[in-house]
């Protein structure tokens, strides 16, 4: 099973490289709002949810697209740790 630790570098990986287009990795902590700090937009939210389907292999719900799930790092994992949980 994948750790905690290896969901959020996947999630920071793919948000340097897919959403902010930069080789320097993704520079904000952990817990950084999404949304509040300007690093996505909706549109990249849309393009999270893509990515966290394909990648960890689980359905996301609309009702569930929403800040408690995926407005920072931290949040987006425990939400991913949670739906892999459950589908196993």
């Amino acid at each position: 099973m994948m750790t905690t630790a290896d969901t959020e570098a996947r999630i920071r990986h793919f948000i340097a490289t897919n959403l902010l287009y930069t080789p320097d990795g993704f520079s904000h902590d952990n817990n950084a709002s999404f949304l509040q700090e300007g690093i996505i937009d909706s549109l990249g939210v849309m393009e999270l949810v893509a990515f966290v389907q394909t990648s960890f292999k689980i359905a996301v719900e609309q009702s569930e697209v929403i800040p408690d799930n995926f407005d920072s790092v931290s949040k987006l994992a425990a939400f991913v740790q949670r739906k892999v949980a459950t589908r196993s």
